[in-house]
């Protein structure tokens, strides 16, 4: 058995182009362009792709896109300061700071500064517990995306076993408090799984639904998944492979690889995210629903 591909880069696609017709509407009704602020600081090489790409989607979607660049040299105090006028500028509807921050810099003090009404990755306190209220401001942008990967492809949810692998604030913590909430893609019974827990393979092979955040290159091997699961791969680790060239000559290259032996589980799962391609470009896409929903909100309230 292979099992079918959960293609997160072609739905990113189609719900991108449903934002970008609906961003347009919005602005066509209230005049107002939903805006995107991100604050880089340092030169850390994968959070400068990262600010890149968000650029990139917000412009293709018809939004303003802000990148405020800071040097590694810039203080906590200096931040906040930043953010306090971003809070008050109400032509910014999203304000994100790409993590990770320099050595020196208080990030909870960072994050906990953004407005909660302009908090779109969905970090402030504020809106982690609206989450595990089940009434949601903003929806954390890598478990929305998994989410709505889940419901788009019509995979049952309601009273199915699923297991994270992984308890990060980011996504694994968010992701239960999505899975047992009531509605769509969700109704589920949820086991988080990290470091401390025993048997790591007994739980993994229970689940219908397994999601592996771990950052772990392969960690997750086909062993581990019980015949017919979905698997919904997070990770992105830089692995070495060796590749003999045509003059017979091996060289070193670096390859993308999840946080599940994709080739090996492939044969096992029922469904499986690849990487790349799978969740990661949903991320950034429900990044820009974040943001238009922020717009939407900011307008309502005016």
């Amino acid at each position: 058995m292979t099992a079918t591909l959960l293609d997160g880069k072609k739905l990113a696609e189609t719900i991108r182009e449903e934002i970008r017709l609906a961003t347009a509407k919005f602005i066509a009704e209230t005049n107002v362009q939903p805006s995107l602020t991100v604050i880089l600081v340092g030169e850390n090489p994968a959070s400068q792709v990262y600010v890149r790409n968000k650029e990139t989607a917000c412009i293709a979607a018809g939004m303003k896109s802000d990148v405020i660049r800071l040097p590694e040299t810039t203080s906590t105090d200096e931040l906040l300061e930043l953010i306090e006028k971003l809070n008050s500028d109400a032509s910014v509807h999203g304000i994100l700071v790409q993590l990770p921050l320099p050595k020196g810099i208080d990030e909870k003090r960072i994050l906990d500064a953004i407005s909660p009404e302009k908090d779109v990755d969905a970090f402030h306190p504020e809106n982690v517990g609206l989450i595990s209220q089940g009434r949601p401001r903003f929806l954390p942008c890598t478990p929305y995306g998994i989410q709505e990967l889940l419901r788009r492809y019509s995979i049952e949810t309601a009273g199915k076993e699923v297991v994270i692998v992984g308890r990060s604030d980011i996504v694994g913590k968010p992701m239960a408090l999505l899975m047992v909430q009531k509605g769509a893609a969700a109704d589920a019974t949820v086991t988080v799984c990290h470091s401390r827990t025993r048997d790591l393979s007994e739980v993994t092979r229970r689940a219908d639904i397994l999601i592996v955040a771990i950052g772990k290159a392969e960690f997750v091997t086909a062993d581990m998944v019980k015949p017919g699961a979905v698997v919904i791969d997070v990770g992105m680790n830089r692995k070495e492979k060796t590749v003999i060239g045509d003059d017979g000559q091996p060289t070193v290259k670096n390859k993308l690889v999840g946080d599940v032996d994709f080739d090996a589980v492939k044969e096992v799962a029922g469904a499986i995210t690849p990487v790349p391609g799978g969740v990661g470009p949903l991320t950034v896409t429900m990044l820009l629903l974040n943001t238009l929903n922020s717009a939407r909100q900011s307008a309502s309230n005016a």
